[in-house]
Formats: structure tokens, sequence, C-alpha cells
């Protein structure tokens, strides 16, 4: 009798944490991966630019993927394709508006843009035994989707990002009626966003937002600054409809909202009337009451539109009392300082200031409590999976699941590389497979790791000393050095004595080497570091990266260049 071919599932990103989403489903021989999304560096990651998921698993198993594939366009679900894509050739199986922002990125790093299908909803892609299909649900931008995996197992859906707004903007509500068949048929397990399932209630229609839009545009008479995601694009649909109700033409401001705006107006998900939008050189030629700017940063980015222009660093728009800046978004954990100190500058200009917490200006694109009751309701899962969250909140969805009538055995807490298999009659958590954060920096992937970056932040907050010698290798005599360069510790000129004494503590550590016929370099290095390091901590209590640089000579010719 063969053994029992199980389904697979294994996060490799999203789970007990925000971003990076990325799961793979596996039956036999047969792989698909889920998403594949970036997240950002935190505060301990100095000069990272992004994370992404750790796909060693897929790479070895190459051979078996049949296609990644894509709720929608969100770069915490699509902004880690390109640097997968460079070890592992597959397709992209996405939407139509999530296939035109894939183009701009495979453009940028090079990539083949026909291994990007567009699929409509409610069709179908065949990988081995595995059957994927496309459901639409809302969210804050266009064409997203569910994503239903059928296996001879049974069905998974994937919810993405979802939301029950039954009033979008766009008239594509959530499918709620091929969700409801699924579950009807029996759903064998449920993967769902637990982003906002700590609020409790609804959230807030996208229309609800345009209509503060419309109020706050036709009580104010001087310019008018939006600062949204990029990637939202229902809002800025909502801003442009407003501004032009008034007759005000929009200007874009941040690189990202450019392309987004040019992408969507293309395909069709933006609808503009012409002349409506200017170029950001061009504001200076209308009245304040004639223009809006739609713009990035509403993070505090210290690089983008919004930032620039609180630290008045902008080229175009130079911010006066008679402005009124509108933040549309709400924040993003850890984001909150640098979004404070945003709000503080604006307010030092005297800018008219409005954001979620005093208006209305910002709808989630994800569920609360009771829309996430409402999918439960629709499917009725045998097994619950949540995701796309951090520790609480997974632990959040797992007691409102609990009240609604599921087992707790049938619920899995996962952290990623976890891996569950499912049969018809069970599912159990079984291993782990290699999963985490893989670092890009500039060009570089994944060539930054816990030692550099422990170094970086060493340098960041106790500066450099390098320390130079010269020493004759036969006769073991000092004969240049030491010169002392510090940088980020203290400024040499006003400090003279410390350089002058730490000089002293590198000239007796050379001599103790000598004396005791220490002759490696890399010993000689050591004392040195040792020595200077508890003279600085004595004098000062700093404790900075000391860099010894240690030069041999023999018959006038450099015969060794040494340091840390």
């Amino acid at each position: 009798m063969s053994k029992e071919k199980k389904l697979r599932v294994i996060p490799l990103g999203g789970l007990q944490e925000i971003g990076k989403n990325c799961t793979v489903v596996e039956y036999g021989n047969d792989m698909v991966m889920i998403d594949c999304g970036l997240t950002f560096p935190d505060e301990e990651m100095l000069g990272v630019d992004i994370v992404i998921p750790d796909f060693t698993y897929v790479e070895e198993n190459k051979n078996k993927l049949g296609g990644i594939f894509v709720t929608h366009g969100h770069e915490d679900h699509i902004g880690a394709i390109p640097y997968f894509l460079k070890n592992v050739d597959t397709n992209v199986y996405c939407s139509k508006l999530t296939k035109g922002l894939l183009e701009n990125k495979f453009k940028e790093h090079g990539l083949n843009p026909n291994k990007i299908k567009m699929v409509n909803v409610n069709n179908k892609v065949k990988v081995g035994e595995l059957s994927m299909e496309f459901i639409r649900v809302s969210h804050s931008i266009p064409d997203s989707c569910s994503i239903a995996v059928k296996s001879p197992v049974g069905t998974i859906l994937f919810t993405g990002d979802f939301k029950m707004d039954f009033t979008p903007i766009d008239g594509d509500p959530t499918d709620v009626q091929r969700i409801a068949e699924l579950g009807k048929r029996g759903l064998l397990a449920l993967f769902a966003d637990s982003t906002n399932v700590e609020r409790p209630g609804h959230s807030v229609s996208e229309k609800d937002v345009g209509d503060t839009f419309i109020k706050i545009f036709g009580q104010v008479s001087g310019r008018i600054i939006v600062a949204t995601f990029a990637s939202n694009l229902h809002r800025v649909q909502q801003v442009i409809y407003a501004a032009e109700k008034y007759n005000r033409k929009v200007a874009l401001s941040g690189r990202s909202m450019i392309n987004n705006v040019r992408i969507a107006s293309e395909l069709g998900y933006l609808h503009v009337k012409t002349n409506t939008l200017i170029d950001m050189k061009n504001v200076k030629n209308y009245a304040d009451d004639e223009v809006v700017v739609l713009s990035t940063g509403t993070q505090g980015e210290p690089l983008s539109a919004l930032t620039r222009m609180a630290n008045r660093e902008h080229k175009q728009i130079s911010l006066n009392e008679s402005d009124t800046v509108i933040l549309s978004s709400s924040a993003i954990p850890g984001n909150e300082i640098a979004i404070n100190n945003t709000i503080n500058k604006l307010t030092k200009i005297g800018c008219n200031i409005i954001y979620s917490s005093l208006a209305k200006v910002h709808a989630s694109g994800h569920a609360c409590q009771e829309e996430i009751k409402l999918m439960y309701q629709l499917t009725t899962p045998k097994y619950l999976l949540p995701a796309h969250g951090e520790a609480r909140q997974l632990q959040t969805h797992e007691n409102l699941a609990i009240d609604m009538g599921m087992k707790k055995e049938n619920i899995f807490i996962l952290e990623n590389g976890d891996v569950v298999e499912f049969t018809k009659k069970s599912a159990t958590k079984n291993g782990k497979v290699q999963a985490g954060n893989v670092l890009v920096d500039g060009s570089g992937i994944g060539d930054v790791g816990n030692i550099v970056l422990k170094d970086r932040k060493h340098l960041s907050e106790d500066g450099l000393m390098v320390v130079s010698i010269t020493f004759d290798r036969n006769t073991q005599t000092l004969l240049a050095g030491p010169e002392i360069v510090s940088r980020g510790f203290v400024y040499v000129k006003e400090n003279q004595d410390i350089i002058e004494n730490a000089k002293e503590v590198v000239i007796r550590s050379f001599e103790k080497c000598q004396k005791e016929e220490i002759r490696a370099i890399s010993q000689i290095k050591y004392q040195i570091r040792e020595d200077l390091k508890s003279y600085l901590y004595n004098e000062l209590g700093r404790d900075p990266m000391i860099l010894p640089v240690i030069s041999e000579v023999e018959n006038n010719e450099i015969y060794k260049l040494s340091s840390y």
C-alpha cells in the first residue's frame, strides 16, 4: 500500500510579524508559493534597505515549484519577487493591476516580464494535482484576491488582505457568494488575515473617507497636501474625485506615487479627467486654492516628500500657515516617533493638520472583528491558521475563533518555518524548515548578517578608534607611530590629552609583548586592543571599536600589514 500523500503548508514569512508575507503549499511533487513579500528594517538593522524571506527551502526544491500566486500588489506581498527570481526560474500568476506593478519592478531589476501571467477572478490555474482559484476581495488596492488552493486532501483558502466593504468605490465588493460556496462544499482550512483582529466592529468604508475629503476640500481656501501610501490607489482616487469637484489641479510628489498613478491610470484603474494632473514644477503657476498635492511620507520616512516639506527642503513646495496637510493613513508599528516628529514640524510652520484621530480621513484595508467573524460564518473551516500578524494578534485571532465555537486543537498558531501537514482526517504540526530574515543592503542580498549588524551598532553607539604602528621585523623595535585616528568617539583636537595618553598605552602594550617575546601579530593586536579598551573605559566610560593596524618592515620594505 502506497504511503498517503499529505498537503503541507509552510509559512516562510508573515507569521509573528507584520509584512514579508510568503507561504509554501506542497502536495507530493507539486509546490506553489502564495505571495512573496518584503518588510522594512527595524531600528536595529542599521543601513539595511529591505528585509525578505529566507528562500532556502524553496531553492532546494525548486524543481517542484509550479509558480508564485499573488493576492495583490502591495509591497509586503510582491516586494521580494524580483530577488527570489534571480535564483529560481518560475512564473508569477496575478491579477491585471498587480501584473502592471510587477512589470515595472521587473524592468528595474532586468527580469523577463513574460514570466508574469495575468489571471482573472474566478479563473483557475492548475499545477499538477493542485488548483488555484482567484476570488475577488475588497482591500485598499484594486484587483485584490483571496486564493483557494484545491488538492486531493481538501481546499485551503488564503484570504490575503481583505475587508467586507459593501460600498467600495470601484464597485467590486468581496465575493461573499463564491466564498460561501467554498464553505458549503467543505473548507479544510482558512489561512486568515489577522492585521486588525484586535479592533472590534467593522472597518470604515472607503466611501466614508471620500465623503470626508469632499467636506474638507469644500471648507479649505489654501493649498491642500494629502499624504497617503502610494499603493493605496482607492485613496488616491478619492483625492482626485474631491479635487475635481472643486476644480483643483493635482500634483504628485514622490517617485512611488508618480509610478503607481501612471501604471493604474494606463490600466484603467484610476479615472482622471484630462488636465487634472499637473507637474510639480508647475504648481507655482496656480493660485493656492487651485492646487492639491498628493504626497508620500505618511510614516515620517526621512527622504519622503512630506518629510522634505516639513524640513523645508522640498524643491517646489514651501509650506506656510494657509496650507492644509492631511495625513491619510495609520501608523505602522515602530514609526510613531518619526510620524510625531513630522507632525510637530508641520505644527511649527503653522499648517492646518488633519489626521485620523481628528477626522475620518483614513480607512483600513483590513477586516475588523465582525468582518473576520463573517468570513468564518461563510467558510466554516475545519482548521484555522491565523496569519499576517504579530504574536498578540495571532493569539487574539485564536480567541475570537474559539468564541465562535472552533476547537482549540483545530487552531494552529505558527512561526515562520513551521510545517503543518493535512490529511482528509487530520492536521498536525510536523517539523520545521529553514526560515528567517535575509537582509538586502544596496545590491547585496544576504551578505549582511548578525556580526555585521553588531559591528554597525557598535560603531553607531561608541565610534571608532584606529591605531597604527610600524616596527622592524628583525630588531622588534618601534619605527613609527602610534598614530591614532578617531571617528565618532572623541574630537581629537579637543581631547589631545586623551589621545596622547592612549598613545602611551599602545607603546607600553607593544613593549610588554616584546618583553614577553610575543611575536604573533594577532596576539600583539589583542594586547593593544585590550589595554586601550581598559584605559578608555576607565577614563571616559566609553567602549569604541578599536582597530589596530600593524605593519612589519624588513630591509625598508613592508613585510606584513595587519589590521583588525
